[in-house]
């Protein structure tokens, strides 16, 4: 028995593996962007190039700048001008953030309920985490990096449900009524967790190291590299809070010790900080919507 359950599991993973492989890679151009952004002699005139031979991502940037994220008084129509204001880390994470949506957003019709709720909880994790960044007094420039790794961080979960999307949803389901870790369901049933996965994904996306070890170390930040261990833990927290907000919005009495002393004390964050987050997020959720033109 307990030889055919290992070759289930290495077939299961097998097969996610492939639906992994057989994911689009990100473009030419958002490649090109995050891998001049990521150094440190960088400037606009740089990146400027680069979009200026994508009009998809130029109009994207033009657009943004221009939209009620900003609310500029006048109107800018220069591609330099934008990049400008918008800083290289903005326009970065904005070139990522939209091939990210490209790349899974249509390919799910049959499962349009979970990636609603998946989309709306992965806004609102990066939106509470960069949040909880300005409260930790992370440089504004610095800020949009915890947006985009709250954003992603659950991109593991999308070959489980896609590879095996009744069993999926079943995990999930069981969620709500029963206590349990959902990593820890993943692991035991398809021998392999959305953590892992999305390792595998970043490797294949050639993601930077804050990212990708975001998408690997979200729930277990206490692994992750010292140089990127502040932005996972409040990933972490921001993942705890937004699970918590949620209930709430869905009518539901969230535990008042659902997050642990021992997180907020690691994070520098009190419960009232927490509570008082409350109608920003909500806020930030509606105009990152702008953010990512959704």
């Amino acid at each position: 028995m307990k030889d055919k359950d290992s070759i289930s599991q290495k077939m299961r993973i097998k097969k996610i593996k492939i639906y992994i492989a057989h994911m689009p890679t990100l473009s030419t151009t958002v490649t090109k962007v995050m891998e001049i952004c990521d150094r440190p002699d960088t400037l606009p005139n740089d990146l400027n190039r680069v979009i200026s031979l994508d009009p998809v991502l130029t109009g994207q940037v033009l657009k943004l700048i221009n939209s009620a994220y900003y609310s500029l008084p006048n109107k800018v129509t220069s591609l330099t001008r934008a990049i400008i204001m918008l800083g290289l880390n903005t326009v970065k994470n904005l070139a990522l953030s939209s091939s990210v949506l490209k790349s899974i957003g249509g390919r799910h019709k049959n499962q349009s309920v979970f990636m609603d709720i998946f989309w709306a909880h992965s806004l609102c994790v990066g939106v509470t985490a960069k949040a909880l960044a300005a409260i930790n007094g992370i440089a504004a420039n610095e800020r949009e990096e915890y947006f985009v790794a709250g954003l992603v961080h659950d991109l593991g979960k999308i070959p489980l449900l896609s590879s095996y999307p009744e069993e999926y949803l079943q995990i999930l389901k069981l969620g709500k009524t029963e206590q349990f870790h959902l990593k820890e369901a993943e692991k035991s049933i398809f021998n392999i967790d959305h953590c892992h996965v999305g390792k595998i994904i970043a490797k294949k996306w050639k993601l930077n190291a804050a990212i990708s070890e975001c998408l690997e170390y979200h729930h277990s930040p206490q692994d992750s590299s010292p140089e990127n261990r502040n932005l996972i833990k409040t990933v972490s927290l921001a993942d705890i809070y937004s699970n918590l907000l949620e209930k709430e919005l869905a009518g539901n009495n969230p535990s008042e010790g659902s997050i642990e002393d021992e997180i907020l004390n690691d994070m520098e964050v009190s419960r009232d900080v927490l509570i008082d987050l409350r109608p920003t997020v909500l806020d930030q959720i509606e105009k990152s919507k702008i953010f990512l033109q959704i």
